[in-house]
């Protein structure tokens, strides 16, 4: 029976074993009837990009679609299996001939679903214009009768952001209708409390992280202090205290447009979880 209502849940990037425990046992307690769940991944293993491990782990849990960035290619095994990963976007904005796909269309409930992951580039790798890219995949979805679409901006400058969210929200949406249903900010791993409706889309400039508390985005501190007070090579290791924050929003839309969002900040005991089920032991 198709839904007139769907609830949107949008995680920021989930950043290693700490951030995927919390996510699951969230995932594994909530209700996600009538729920799309998109989780954001390019550090989920280790910090640094995806295995197809912890790719199908997370599915299983209950991830509908997995989108990425810089990061996504730190893995080896990713060129083993993206091309074959129906649930996993990576920036479109990279050039022609990379692996994998920057945008998704997913069949949910009676919603027809785009997802479009792309890479801003103020402060970040150089990369072909997301202007130019996002507005040509948006009409081609809309060709295909996507009504639903949602971006995650990966992307460092809080301008960027704003100023590509307002751009679309008034590009392709209207006071009746709105087809970018979201545009929902990930890399910085630090929440904004700027989450608000714009022209019928649902947007926060970052959505933040989900992973160790006691950490710098993530990271062990002292391995983190040595790097940035020294300007030395310094390898990050993952933190691995047991309170994990997570970190996301929650969005409810109906045929037309985003009716509301809000945030997601909770902090769940790992250790606590881990005497109650059996979560990963994983990097």
């Amino acid at each position: 029976m198709e839904q007139d209502t769907l609830k949107i849940l949008f995680f920021g990037d989930i950043t290693g074993r700490q951030g995927r425990n919390a996510l699951k046992s969230f995932l594994a307690s909530s209700d996600l009837n009538n729920t799309f769940v998109i989780v954001n991944i390019e550090n989920a293993s280790h910090g640094f990009g995806l295995t197809k491990k912890n790719y199908n782990d997370l599915t299983l849990a209950g991830v509908n679609c997995f989108t990425s960035g810089n990061h996504i290619w730190d893995k080896k095994d990713i060129y083993e299996y993206i091309n074959d990963a129906a649930n996993l976007v990576r920036p479109i904005n990279y050039p022609v001939g990379t692996p994998g796909k920057g945008s998704q269309v997913f069949e949910f409930n009676g919603f027809k679903i785009g997802i479009i992951n792309v890479l801003g580039r103020v402060f970040m790798p150089p990369m072909d214009s997301p202007w130019q890219v996002v507005i040509e995949e948006i009409n081609k979805l809309k060709n295909e009768n996507v009504e639903h679409i949602f971006i995650d901006f990966h992307a460092e400058a809080t301008a960027e952001k704003i100023c590509f969210s307002k751009f679309l929200a008034n590009e392709f949406n209207t006071e009746e209708y709105a087809l970018v249903k979201g545009f929902f900010g990930t890399h910085t791993h630090v929440q904004t409390a700027d989450e608000k409706i714009i022209n019928g889309m649902a947007y926060i400039t970052d959505a933040g992280f989900c992973g160790s508390v006691d950490s710098v985005i993530g990271m062990e501190y002292s391995t983190s202090l040595k790097r940035l007070s020294t300007s030395l090579p310094e390898r990050y290791e993952i933190a691995e205290s047991g309170l994990a924050q997570l970190n996301g929003v929650e969005v409810l839309i109906d045929r037309t447009k985003a009716t509301q969002i809000k945030r997601i900040n909770i902090l769940v005991d790992n250790n606590e979880q881990e005497r109650k089920a059996d979560l990963d032991s994983g990097g």
